[in-house]
């Protein structure tokens, strides 16, 4: 019922993506859960928490977080594939990992944009100085 690459979509297709979203993205979440699913528990457990902080703080977008998810699944595997312990891929703080993480993408780094843009705008209402290039970002 899906259409080859570069193939135009029916009306119904169309519709319906509409109404549910992106049928591809569906279908690239599956696999995602899957590959997560086959993890040994401790990734899987620890590859779940990520997911549950990446679904209130990262990125929102269908595309954008998906591959974010793909990259998480990628780097578990290698990392449960090479024995690499938990600690060694989080470090001492997970929290410092995930926003770093996170900042390797499109809407991770808006976030730490907006986060310098917000501290500037503090700095400069509390009189502090700053250097002229955060003045105009504003």
């Amino acid at each position: 019922m899906t259409p080859e690459p570069g193939e135009p979509k029916s009306r119904y297709l169309h519709y319906l993506e509409i109404l549910t979203g992106s049928l591809e993205e569906k279908k690239r979440w599956r696999q995602y859960k899957a590959r997560v699913k086959r993890l040994p528990d401790d990734y899987r457990i620890a590859v779940e928490a990520l997911e549950r902080y990446l679904m209130h703080f990262g990125p929102a977008d269908g595309p954008g977080a998906m591959t974010m998810y793909e990259d998480v699944a990628d780097l578990f595997e290698r990392s449960a594939a090479d024995g690499t312990p938990i600690r060694g891929i989080f470090g001492d703080d997970p929290v410092e990992f995930v926003e770093a993480f996170m900042a390797n993408y499109p809407l991770g780094q808006y976030r730490a944009r907006e986060r310098a843009r917000f501290t500037s705008a503090v700095a400069r209402a509390a009189g502090d100085a700053t250097p002229s290039r955060d003045r105009t970002q504003t």
